[in-house]
């Protein structure tokens, strides 16, 4: 195994190891500054960071505001006060050594905004902001702002070359590393394009290297890709280090740091992922950003897999197939629907699945009136917590504050179950994210019955290459 060298990143030497940001509460201060202090990059998660009272207990994201608006308005606070309290934590712990960044999602409510204020707030203790969801043009000029550096994160050498060429060519001098997400690997939202198929994962070596083609035709030939998605032993990766056609490489580990003894998920969720098997993380298209993730295939996903079955296409009007008559709403308004679709339905409906929504996409789904009765709850209590929702319709764009679209019911409210499942919520009733190699944590010696490491622990393991 070749040696693990430091590289060159953000203007100083650190070990080519970066922890990836996990979401809402996922990544936080003490496994970010844990990391660097090993002498790698940490990151913890911007997105809805806890806060804590007095006693070191968080701070409940409770909102007041009566409009989507104002309680908008309520979690940009919350994000940036999360996010200041986290970047102290991780300078405290890091004690100088390592790089410590912060992770945001461009798709989420009020990004610039709360990386401003968290930057701010913040201002030398954060050394880079790592940036994805979206297409994030003004990350650029945020980093530029706050003299610190930006690593973007795509899935293709030409979402790179849109970001360089519309933006990123101005601040070049900032620009401290590309992030490769792969697409069918990673945990949480990935970037498969339209022309991806999710079901036909592609080589990252050849990926890689057409991204590393593309930066060199604008002279980037020195700054860092750091490989995200699907790394777990680096003796398999033995052959992408000190790789002179790939150039300076980092690794990146999102899944693996969730098991650590710094780690602020429930000890219940580290021995869940402990005991997953091959095939029990799923890339799945559910979520209100429009974009697939990888999460554990559990009773939440499942459950949004069967609503979506659950689905059959309606017309106004008699039309074609669509000849059977179908009532919907207390009111019974007349739909019309296939004759075999309405089998299906009545078939549904025998077993509890009385209530049908419906969706953008002129179709029903049937539900329980419990589960109705909730979906309707969440959107009544949208919150804005991302730039667009395909769940509630929400909007940051003003006037409107909406995307002009119905809400949809086959997606669901992410801030809510995030939130729940970071504070020790019911682990099969929520999104719990990962990524497509979590089951090797059961294969893997170094966890055998049952070990939790340190950060430190796990960097030295890692540096080992098995």
């Amino acid at each position: 195994m070749k040696a693990i060298n430091a590289i060159r990143m953000g203007g100083v030497e650190v070990l080519p190891l970066v922890e990836g940001g996990k979401g809402v509460s996922v990544s936080n201060g003490a496994s970010c500054g844990a990391w660097a202090a090993s002498g790698g990059v940490g990151t913890f998660s911007a997105v809805n960071a806890d806060s804590y009272d007095a006693d070191g207990r968080p701070i409940p994201q409770i909102y007041h505001g009566k409009t989507r608006r104002e309680r908008h308005e309520e979690l940009v606070r919350y994000a940036i006060d999360g996010a200041v309290t986290q970047a102290k934590r991780a300078w405290d712990m890091a004690g100088g050594k390592g790089r410590i960044h912060a992770n945001i999602l461009w798709e989420m409510g009020g990004a610039e905004r709360v990386a401003r204020g968290m930057l701010e707030g913040a201002r030398g203790l954060i050394h880079g902001v790592t940036c994805g969801a979206g297409m994030p043009y003004r990350l650029a000029d945020v980093a530029r702002d706050f003299g610190i550096h930006y690593y973007p994160i795509v899935s293709s050498g030409r979402a790179f070359s849109a970001l360089w060429k519309r933006a990123y060519h101005k601040t070049r001098e900032w620009l401290g590393g590309v992030v490769y997400e792969d697409p069918w690997l990673a945990g949480g939202h990935n970037g498969l394009s339209n022309s991806e198929d999710p079901k036909r994962p592609e080589d990252p070596y050849p990926r890689v290297l057409k991204l590393r083609q593309q930066m060199r035709e604008f002279g980037l030939d020195d700054t860092p890709i750091i490989m995200a998605g699907g790394v777990w032993w680096l003796e398999e990766w033995e052959h992408w280090i000190d790789n002179p056609e790939l150039g300076p490489i980092a690794f990146q580990f999102g899944t693996r740091p969730l098991v650590t003894k710094e780690s602020p998920i429930s000890d219940a969720w580290k021995q869940r992922l402990l005991t997953l098997k091959a095939g029990d993380v799923s890339l799945q298209p559910f979520s209100p950003t429009g974009f697939y993730s990888s999460a554990v295939r559990n009773e939440f996903l499942r459950e949004l897999e069967d609503r979506n079955e659950r689905q059959v296409a309606y017309t106004s009007e008699p039309i074609g197939e669509h000849l059977s008559e179908y009532g919907v709403g207390p009111r019974k308004r007349p739909v019309y629907v296939a004759p075999h679709d309405l089998a299906r339905i009545n078939h549904w409906e025998a077993e509890g699945f009385t209530e049908a929504m419906r969706t953008p996409d002129n179709t029903l789904i049937f539900v329980t009136p419990d589960k109705a009765r909730e979906i309707v709850k969440d959107q009544v209590d949208c919150m804005g917590c991302l730039s667009h929702c395909r769940f509630s319709n929400w909007s940051q764009n003003e006037p409107e504050f909406s995307t002009g679209k119905k809400a949809d019911p086959r997606s669901f409210c992410i801030q809510k179950t995030l939130q729940d499942v970071a504070h020790d919520g019911a682990l099969e009733r929520n999104l719990m994210f990962a990524g497509h190699n979590a089951y090797r944590f059961g294969s893997d010696p170094f966890y055998s019955n049952g070990f939790v490491p340190t950060v430190k622990q796990l960097v030295e393991r890692i540096t080992t290459g098995r």
